[in-house]
């Protein structure tokens, strides 16, 4: 799976656009996505990502960085040996693109604010 295009309110996958958040799988399964509070990411809103035991999740925070993780959320994720990566989306994409050649790597991003 790969990224090939990332603006404001859209991402483009192997050819396909998108125009709502996503959840990527390390198994390449590609998830519409949301979470319980709109701008804040928990633990639960990753249930679908965890279940598929990525190395590697690639956090997408908007396009301004306007979703915030909850407190201890990055602790929680190394206490189960998966690595946390949040960043910008547009930075965020370019890891996923980087990091799933070599990784089991997942992605949550948020593609607006």
């Amino acid at each position: 799976m790969h990224i090939e295009d990332y603006s404001f309110g859209r991402i483009v996958i192997d050819g396909t656009e998108h125009t709502r958040d996503l959840l990527l799988l390390p198994d390449g399964q590609i998830e519409g996505w949301s979470r319980k509070e709109g701008h804040l990411l928990q633990w639960e809103d990753l249930e679908e990502a965890l279940a598929a035991r990525p190395e590697i999740l690639v956090i997408g925070q908007g396009a301004v960085g306007a979703m915030k993780l909850a407190a201890g959320l990055t602790q929680r994720l190394a206490q189960e040996a998966i690595e946390a990566l949040p960043s910008l989306t547009a930075k965020a994409c370019e890891d996923f693109n980087r990091l799933s050649q070599t990784k089991r790597t997942a992605a949550a991003l948020h593609l607006t604010c």
